[in-house]
C-alpha cells in the first residue's frame, strides 16, 4: 500500500513507460491476434489498459478523462496507444492537483471490500502489469517484436551481439 502521493507516481510513471513502449509496438494487423479462440484479442487487451477499469479510479473521488469501459475499441494501434499516453498523463496530472498524501488513508468500497486508497492504487498498478505480461504473449503470437520491459528482450539481446539468457 501506498503511503505517499510521490511514491505511486514514481513507480507508475515507470511502469507506465514500459506499457507505452509495448502499445506503441502494435501494428493494426496485430490487434486481432488471440491466445485462442473466445479469449481477448490482443486489440481489446490494450484497449482494456487505455481504459483499465477507470471505475476503480473514479470511485476514488478522482476526475480524469479516460475513455469507458464499454467504449468501443479502436480498428488503430496508434488511436489506442496515444489514448494510453493520455490517459496516463491525466491520472498524474488529477493525482497531483486533487489529492495529497492524507487521500490516500480514505476508504472505499472496491469489490464489495473497504479499501484504503493506497491500496486500490498498488491493485490498480499491478492489475496493469499483469495483463501488460499477458500482451507481451499475444504480441510473440502475432509476430511482432517485444521491447524488453524489465530487461532485454531476446531480439534486445541479440543487436547487442549478446545469446539471449535460457
Amino acid at each position: 500500500m501506498y503511503q505517499s502521493l510521490q511514491s505511486f507516481m514514481e513507480e507508475y510513471r515507470l511502469e507506465s513507460a514500459s506499457t507505452q513502449k509495448l502499445l506503441d509496438a502494435l501494428t493494426d494487423a496485430s490487434l486481432k491476434q488471440e491466445v485462442a479462440p473466445g479469449y481477448r484479442s490482443l486489440g481489446q487487451l490494450a484497449w482494456h489498459l487505455v481504459h483499465n477499469d477507470e471505475g476503480m479510479l473514479l470511485s476514488m473521488g478522482l476526475k480524469f478523462e479516460a475513455p469507458a469501459a464499454n467504449s468501443e475499441l479502436p480498428i488503430s494501434a496508434s488511436a489506442i496507444a496515444d489514448a494510453y499516453r493520455s490517459v496516463s498523463t491525466g491520472l498524474l496530472h488529477a493525482l497531483e492537483s486533487q489529492w495529497t498524501d492524507a487521500n490516500l488513508q480514505e476508504k472505499n468500497n472496491m469489490y464489495g471490500q473497504i479499501w484504503p486508497n493506497g491500496l486500490t492504487l498498488n491493485i490498480y498498478l499491478k492489475h496493469e502489469i499483469h495483463h501488460r505480461g499477458q500482451l507481451t504473449i499475444l504480441m510473440r503470437q502475432a509476430g511482432l517484436q517485444v521491447p524488453g520491459v524489465y530487461g532485454p528482450s531476446k531480439e534486445e539481446w541479440a543487436s547487442m551481439g549478446v545469446e539471449a539468457p535460457v
